[in-house]
């Protein structure tokens, strides 16, 4: 799936105090309706094989809930 498929959330100015470049933490949405995180790589535990941890800012998780009207 390439970054041009997905619908961005987050970094994208609206004020969460975060960069808006590609290399933020951020939220996307697919076509499905699942989401796509962007974050820095966390080793809390170790996931099952083919699953990635990733730590994101709880205002970017904000943004997200924001740009959805939940």
């Amino acid at each position: 799936m390439a970054r041009e498929e997905l619908t961005r959330l987050t970094g994208n100015g609206n004020g969460n105090g975060e960069c808006g470049g590609d290399d933020c933490p951020n939220v996307y949405r697919t076509a499905s309706g699942s989401f796509v995180v962007q974050g820095d790589t966390s080793n809390a535990f170790v996931p099952p094989a083919g699953e990635a941890l990733v730590e994101i800012p709880e205002a970017v998780l904000r943004e997200a809930v924001r740009a959805l009207g939940w």
